[in-house]
């Protein structure tokens, strides 16, 4: 059983915005296009879309066209004194049941009956986290003996569009081993 006591990993929101702000306004639902990401969301596209992902030509492929956070990690900060809700941290997808961090490059992640994920890798926590909450940047990395670890969530690709909301179940099937680790993107 889940966090949120039904027993099938779920998603609990979806958000997306046309504007290269931070946060993201909650949606009742949103569609992912195939190759692209989320219709209307400011990072969709096939190539590149921010300058600070910008390595030297713009025809680079998008690696970060859906960006996922699990809700135990909104769990975990409470208990740590900040108060984040779904999409204030820029995901597209907050989901429950699933820890997204612990899954390797390529699984993918059926949403509902249509849509599917790839993950291409972490998100790499930024400036902007600190100047949404002070302090919580430092929460979004944890170091031990087994090395850094990043919270910020997971970012994917579009494999098969679809109509995602807030309910909608998740199955998750892992790629062939050996399996490799997930990594900023």
């Amino acid at each position: 059983m889940n966090a949120s006591g039904s027993p099938h990993p779920s998603v609990v929101a979806v958000a997306r915005d046309e504007g290269h702000r931070f946060s993201k306004p909650l949606r009742d639902e949103v569609r992912l296009i195939e190759g692209v990401g989320i219709e209307g969301d400011a990072h969709a596209g096939a190539t590149v879309r921010r300058r600070s992902r910008f390595r030297g030509t713009w025809t680079e492929p998008n690696l970060r066209q859906v960006h996922l956070i699990q809700r135990e990690l909104f769990r975990e900060l409470a208990v740590e004194g900040y108060e984040v809700a779904p999409g204030e941290l820029g995901e597209n997808v907050t989901t429950d049941g699933i820890d997204l961090l612990a899954l390797p490059r390529g699984t993918r992640i059926r949403i509902g009956d249509a849509a599917e994920v790839e993950l291409t890798g972490l998100r790499n926590p930024c400036v902007q986290i600190e100047r949404f909450q002070p302090g919580l940047i430092r929460r979004m990395i944890r170091r031990d003996a087994a090395g850094t670890h990043r919270r910020a969530g997971v970012m994917a690709v579009v494999v098969e569009g679809g109509v995602v909301r807030a309910g909608d179940h998740l199955s998750v099937e892992l790629p062939a081993e050996p399996h490799e680790p997930l990594a900023v993107v």
